[in-house]
């Protein structure tokens, strides 16, 4: 299995931070956001390779971070050749962009470089192994203030996806998508197919609102803390929060 970690955006919302700086490198808590996400995938024994898809602006500062990081497991930093917002391929499209580069054929693990989060990998492996078809991570915001915020889902008792809408005005549940994905080799060709077809690259939710209409998908309830960093305010929040407890 490979880790990929989408990195290619340019976090305009925490300008100025982030105008000469990549979001997912920004420190909580003295540490870089990576690394709460590289330290939780080498806890997965079947992730064989990490792989950081950024764009060309950000590029050496991955690429600097990784020679410099402690990790046990192979990290590759790959450009996606993008300089800006304006001709960004998508999260979508970068994922679809290192599968071709790669030319990988193998399971892949799907995650989001601005995803601050305390859960188990490993559970969420499992999980998928034992469903066999693609996995979507969900997290209960618990308010329906907030489910307006997010891509909403809705599962029946055997957690497969029912219905999935992107901020939703009536939300249906409190189960928000977050960008954490496990997706089986045998439906990679489903990327494509839905980058082929002229979907929207951009926002991996997408994909899974249009995946769930062709193949069974299942959604895994997390059980740890998740932070989403979207502004200023929400990183200066989690730099007093107890991370984990």
């Amino acid at each position: 299995m490979k880790a990929i970690i989408l990195c290619a955006g340019y976090a305009t919302r925490l300008y100025p931070l982030t105008i000469d700086f990549p979001k997912p490198l920004l420190k909580v808590q003295g540490k870089p956001m990576m690394e709460y996400i590289t330290e939780k995938i080498v806890a997965v024994s079947v992730v064989n390779e990490i792989i950081i898809v950024t764009n060309s602006k950000f590029f050496s500062h991955f690429y600097e971070w990784s020679k410099k990081t402690k990790c046990s497991k192979k990290i590759t930093v790959l450009d996606d050749g993008t300089t800006s917002n304006d001709d960004r391929k998508g999260a979508i499209g970068d994922i679809q962009f290192v599968i071709d580069l790669l030319h990988i054929d193998e399971d892949i693990l799907v995650i989001g470089g601005d995803n601050l989060f305390f859960y188990d990998l490993a559970a969420l492996v499992k999980f998928q192994k034992e469903k066999n078809t693609a996995v979507v991570s969900l997290y209960d915001v618990k308010s329906m203030d907030l489910a307006k915020l997010y891509g909403i889902v809705s599962i029946d008792k055997h957690n497969k996806i029912i219905e999935f809408v992107e901020k939703p005005p009536i939300p249906k549940s409190t189960l928000a998508a977050i960008c954490t994905y496990l997706y089986p080799k045998k439906i990679l060709p489903l990327i494509k197919q839905y980058l082929d077809d002229g979907n929207q690259p951009d926002k991996p939710g997408s994909l899974v609102e249009w995946m769930y209409r062709k193949i069974n998908v299942y959604g895994y309830v997390l059980s740890g803390k998740w932070f989403d960093i979207g502004s200023k305010q929400e990183l200066d929040a989690v730099q007093k929060v107890n991370l984990e407890g």
